[in-house]
C-alpha cells in the first residue's frame, strides 16, 4: 500500500496529512504557541534548597524557577551500583545532601508550568525514540508492561543482544515501547543509534553552554514525521516550505538518511492541501455524521468518558434482501470507522453499535474486517467481540488531543451540550423569575427571538405578570446575547 505524506507549514501552524490510496488517513497539527516544555532538557542552576519541603528551586531560564522534589532526584546507590530513583518504600537521601545552591544540574521537565506554579523537573533523563525510550543514566533493558507477558522475555533478549552490538555503540538503558513490539532488528538498531547520538550531543552541549541553557528540545512535528511516521510503505514526503525543507533535510541526513531520501520540496501553484481536498476532509471530520458510499452513514459522538459510533443503513437498498443490506452496510462501516478513529485521533473507550445482524457468519465477517482495518493503526488498539447487546467495545491509546479538541472549543451558547433551550422555555423562565421581585419597574433584556415571542404568542402571559406585580414591564432585544441568556433589570 503506497503512502504519501503532505506537509503544510506556516509560522503559526504545521499540518501533516498521511494519504493512502488517495484518501486521508491521519492528520497531525502543531502550533508553536501551544507546544509544552515536557521532555525538554536544560542545564539548570540551583537557586534555593528547602530541606523542610525536601525540594529545590532550579533556574532553567523561564519566567519562574522550576521545582525539583527529592523523589525526582536520580540518586547514586551504594556499593558501586548504578544510580536510580528511590523505589517505593526505600529511604530517600535528603535533598540537602544531594544538591547545593549554585550547583549546575542537567534536568528534564516532567510537568509544564501552570498558573503561578513553575515547571516540575527530574534529574532522571529519558529520551523517547520511535520504538524505544533511552535511559542514559541506567543500564536496564526492559519491555513495556502493555506488551503481553508471554512475549516480553523474547523481546527483552532480542533488545539486549542489539544494545550490546558494536553497530549501536554502548552504554545506557532501553525500554521497548508498545509500538516497537513488531519492529525488525534493523529498525531497533537504527533507533538505538539515533538515541545514543542525541544524548552524546546533549552531554557535549552541557559542557559548552552556560547554566540556564536549553540542551535538548523535544522534536517538533516536522522532525517527528521523519522519526515516527515514515515507514517502508512511504513513497514521498512533500513539504511546501523551502526553508523548512532544508532544515528537515539537514536533520534527516544526520539522523535518518533513509527517510530523508523520500523528502521533496513542493513547488506547485495550488496549496498543497488542495491536492487531496484535505481542508474539506478536516471540516467533515469535525461533524457528527459520516456518509458512506453505499448510502448508509455513521453518527460519531465524543464525550468526556468515551466515544460512541452508531451505524445506520440510511438510504441503502442495493442488496437482494434486508439481511444482505445490513451486512454490506456494516462491512463498509468497519473500514470507515477505523479510518475515522485515525483521522479524528479518538482515544480511550470506544463503543461501536453496528446494525443488528441475525446470521453469525455475518457477525464474524464484520468483526474480522473491523479488526483487520484496526490493524493498520500505528496507535495500539484492542477490540473485543459482539456483546449481548450487539455492541463492540474497544480501546485506542490516547497519544494526543483529538482533532476536535485541538481545533474547537465548547459553544458559548450551549456550553458543549449540543442543544439550547427553546425561546418559549426561556420566556417561561423569565415570567417565573420576575414574580419574585417588587421594584418600581421591570426591564427584561433578552435575545430578539425571546422578546418577539413575549410580545406575540406570550403577550397574554406577559400582561398577566404585569397585573400580578402591579408594575409596568419593558422589553429590550439584544442581538449580542445568546438565546438562553437574559437579564431582568430592576428600576
Amino acid at each position: 500500500m503506497q503512502q504519501d505524506i503532505l506537509i503544510n507549514w506556516s509560522p503559526q501552524e504545521t499540518r501533516v496529512a498521511i494519504i493512502e490510496n488517495g484518501a486521508v488517513q491521519e492528520l497531525h497539527l502543531e502550533r508553536p504557541l501551544e507546544r509544552g516544555l515536557v521532555g525538554n532538557v536544560y542545564l539548570g542552576k540551583v537557586v534555593r534548597v528547602l530541606p523542610g519541603m525536601q525540594s529545590a528551586f532550579i533556574d532553567i531560564g523561564l519566567e519562574r524557577a522550576a521545582f525539583l522534589h527529592v523523589a525526582d532526584v536520580w540518586q547514586r546507590q551504594p556499593d558501586g551500583e548504578p544510580p536510580s530513583l528511590a523505589r517505593k518504600g526505600e529511604p530517600l537521601v535528603p535533598i540537602e545532601k544531594q544538591v547545593f545552591e549554585g550547583q549546575s544540574l542537567i534536568v528534564q521537565v516532567i510537568k509544564d508550568p501552570m498558573g503561578t506554579k513553575g515547571a516540575r523537573l527530574s534529574t532522571q533523563i529519558s529520551i523517547a525514540g520511535r520504538l524505544l525510550v533511552f535511559l542514559p543514566q541506567d543500564d536496564h533493558v526492559g519491555v513495556s508492561q502493555k506488551i503481553p507477558a508471554a512475549e516480553r522475555d523474547a523481546l527483552r533478549s532480542r533488545l539486549q543482544a542489539l544494545v550490546g552490538t558494536k553497530e549501536t555503540g554502548g552504554g545506557g538503558g532501553f525500554i521497548l515501547r508498545t509500538n516497537g513490539e513488531d519492529a525488525s532488528d534493523t529498525e531497533l538498531a537504527e533507533d538505538i543509534a539515533y538515541l545514543r547520538k542525541t544524548w552524546a550531543r546533549t552531554k557535549e552541549a552541557s559542557l559548552k553552554l552556560p547554566p540556564k541553557s536549553l540542551l535538548l528540545q523535544d522534536l517538533d512535528l516536522l522532525q517527528r514525521v521523519l522519526r515516527d511516521l515514515v515507514g517502508e510503505h512511504t513513497h514521498t514526503i512533500r513539504l511546501d516550505s523551502m526553508e523548512q525543507f532544508q532544515r528537515l533535510r539537514a536533520f534527516g541526513q544526520e539522523f535518518m538518511p533513509a527517510a530523508t531520501a523520500k523528502l521533496q520540496h513542493y513547488k506547485g501553484e495550488r496549496p498543497i492541501f488542495d491536492l487531496y481536498s484535505i481542508d474539506e476532509e478536516i471540516a467533515r471530520a469535525l461533524g457528527r455524521r459520516v456518509d458512506l458510499k453505499s448510502g448508509g452513514y455513521l453518527i460519531i459522538d465524543q464525550t468526556e468518558a468515551l466515544t460512541t459510533v452508531d451505524v445506520n443503513t440510511g438510504g441503502f437498498v442495493g442488496a437482494r434482501n434486508f439481511d444482505d443490506t445490513i451486512f454490506k452496510t456494516n462491512l463498509e462501516a468497519a473500514g470507515a470507522i477505523a479510518r475515522q478513529l485515525r483521522l479524528r485521533n479518538l482515544g480511550g473507550i470506544i463503543i461501536v453499535d453496528f446494525i443488528d445482524m441475525v446470521r453469525e457468519d455475518h457477525q464474524h465477517a464484520v468483526l474480522a474486517e473491523f479488526k483487520k482495518q484496526l490493524g493498520r493503526d500505528r496507535v495500539k488498539t484492542t477490540a473485543g467481540g459482539f456483546s449481548q447487546l450487539g455492541l463492540v467495545e474497544m480501546t485506542r491509546k490516547r497519544t494526543r488531543d483529538s482533532l476536535a479538541h485541538m481545533l474547537c472549543e465548547p459553544c458559548p451558547s450551549c456550553q458543549g451540550r449540543g442543544a439550547i433551550k427553546t425561546a418559549r422555555s426561556v420566556a417561561y423562565d423569565i415570567l417565573r423569575e420576575a414574580r419574585q421581585f417588587h421594584p418600581r419597574e421591570f426591564r427584561v433584556v433578552a435575545a430578539p427571538q425571546v422578546v418577539e415571542l413575549l410580545l406575540d404568542e406570550e403577550s397574554q402571559h406577559l400582561a398577566g405578570l404585569s397585573d400580578f406585580i402591579g408594575k409596568p414591564i419593558s422589553l429590550q432585544a439584544e442581538n449580542a446575547i445568546g438565546q438562553e441568556q437574559y437579564d431582568i433589570v430592576l428600576l
